[in-house]
């Protein structure tokens, strides 16, 4: 008789605990879009992943950047008079299929005439008697080519054709080129890093304002017998929302800015290509999910491990 008087107010404090635990969790399971805190947090993380989403937009067009300007450097090829045109074909044919070429183009000696006619304003051939210009070849190269060392080889190996009378090139204009691109680069990184870092303590801090907040639900969870899990899954799920919601956001905006460059200056299509806007959608996505779940996790990991004393000294 005693120990049935016993059990009974027992399993009463455990159907109240119980209750109180799932109605905690059902409480702070939802998104809450109408909620204040949470529409600040969706705009400040948004904010700071259009801020990486734009540095890892402006890297990858960098790099397109770098590859269209190597691979519109040329080699002109100043081939032998005398060439039947089966012969320059054949040849054409066999550049073609070299691996550092891009392109190749025929420019034959009256075209050559032309241009340089066009150029200088007076006509050579009137006063020399004859055309002075040569056929030539104009090689764009693939961009991994286009560097002194790869074209140091591709002179030698054109000078050793026997129908190549000259190969010329811009030695101090390729030079430049890959100086500027390797400076470039390397200071697009420094602020991609720097920038991540931010974006990192930003988001973090929000996040940490919006646990701080919750702080002592946390711990009266954790006295009615909650566990780390239980307490932790609807901020876990949260942050997923967050995360993938801000990332959407982000990407709009990012998406609609670049459409309105390329209106305004249709010449910065030729560097953005569809593989660029996938890569920075992807990755705006994927960080926002990662910076949220990771700053999340080690925010309740911190009031998780704390006393309940320790509450009221933060």
């Amino acid at each position: 008789m005693y120990f049935t008087r016993l059990i009974v107010p027992l399993q009463n404090i455990g159907v109240l605990c119980t209750y109180n635990l799932n109605e905690m969790a059902r409480k702070h399971r939802g998104p809450g879009l109408l909620n204040t805190q949470f529409l600040t947090t969706l705009i400040s993380t948004t904010l700071v992943l259009i801020l990486l989403g734009t540095i890892v937009f402006f890297v990858l067009t960098a790099h397109n950047l770098s590859n269209y300007v190597k691979e519109n450097i040329n080699v002109e090829v100043l081939l032998k008079d005398g060439m039947t045109g089966s012969e320059v074909e054949k040849l054409q044919h066999s550049l073609e299929k070299k691996e550092y070429v891009k392109s190749i183009e025929y420019i034959s000696k009256e075209d050559a005439a032309k241009e340089q006619i066009e150029a200088m304003g007076t006509d050579p051939s009137e006063f020399l008697g004859y055309n002075p210009f040569a056929a030539s070849f104009e090689i764009y190269l693939n961009a991994d080519y286009a560097n002194n060392d790869s074209l140091v080889n591709i002179e030698r190996a054109l000078k050793g054709r026997k129908e190549v009378m000259d190969v010329i090139y811009q030695k101090e204009l390729t030079d430049s080129i890959n100086y500027n691109i390797g400076k470039l680069s390397m200071i697009l990184l420094i602020i991609a890093a720097l920038f991540a870092y931010i974006s990192f303590a930003l988001i973090n801090n929000t996040v940490k304002l919006t646990i701080f907040s919750k702080r002592f639900t946390i711990n009266t969870m954790k006295l009615v017998g909650a566990s780390w899990g239980f307490i932790r899954k609807p901020f876990m799920h949260k942050a997923v929302f967050l995360g993938i919601l801000s990332a959407i956001f982000a990407d709009a905006v990012i998406v609609f800015g670049v459409d309105w460059m390329v209106k305004y200056e249709p010449s910065i299509a030729a560097v953005i290509d569809t593989s660029v806007f996938v890569i920075v959608c992807g990755a705006v996505i994927l960080l926002g999910l990662v910076i949220t779940l990771l700053c999340t996790y080690f925010s309740l990991w911190k009031y998780l491990r704390m006393s309940s004393n320790d509450l009221y000294h933060i």
